[in-house]
């Protein structure tokens, strides 16, 4: 197989290596493969655009990092909104990659499958229930969401900012979904195993 056929079988679109990357472009994926093991393929397939990886990279850590106020949604709760959306949309790459994260977040090896599977009938806790609801509403029938939906979330505990948390991630994410079913995405073959046996 040549190389352009390997490249075309992560993305329909080819991907670009980060030592074809622009400097700044580069230090950055460089610094996600050494703490991971691997550069995640959505990197290499945004890498044809690099104004536009630079743009997603900005607004995924942005929204994926937890801030210094509180209270905020966990990591693992982060985690939680983009498996559950990415399985109503039906995206195999988020759901395996940030499937793998949410086991290491969450420290459960069973709660990303499940999520991923039925995001409507996994078992939770009334908070992420509730973060799960709402991200679902949003990622299937937005222009639905009104007040009634927002007070169902703070009845649960979420805080104004919990909420709008939960919208942009969903939001972030459907429009990755969708980038990811263009490109006929890949998910790296390490992220399967991530988090499901302990170290």
């Amino acid at each position: 197989m040549s190389a352009e056929e390997q490249e075309r079988q992560v993305s329909r679109f080819g991907v670009v290596e980060p030592a074809d990357l622009p400097a700044d472009l580069r230090e950055r994926i460089e610094a996600i493969a050494e703490k991971s093991g691997f550069v995640p393929n959505i990197f290499r397939a945004l890498g044809r655009r690099p104004a536009e990886l630079r743009a997603f990279l900005d607004y995924h850590d942005a929204l994926m990092t937890p801030g210094d106020t509180e209270p905020t949604l966990s990591a693992a709760e982060r985690e939680l909104v983009v498996v559950a959306t990415s399985g109503a949309n039906h995206c195999t790459y988020c759901i395996v990659a940030h499937g793998a994260i949410l086991r290491i977040r969450a420290k459960d090896p069973e709660l990303s499958d499940q999520v991923a599977a039925n995001p409507w009938g996994v078992e939770l806790n009334d908070r992420h229930r509730a973060i799960v609801d709402l991200a679902l509403h949003l990622a299937t029938d937005s222009a639905t969401v009104g007040e009634p939906d927002l007070d169902l979330a703070r009845e649960a505990g979420l805080t104004d900012d919990e909420i709008w948390d939960v919208g942009a991630i969903t939001a972030l994410f459907a429009m990755s979904n969708r980038l990811a079913h263009l490109t006929a995405l890949r998910p790296n073959p390490e992220f399967y195993l991530m988090g499901r046996l302990p170290r």
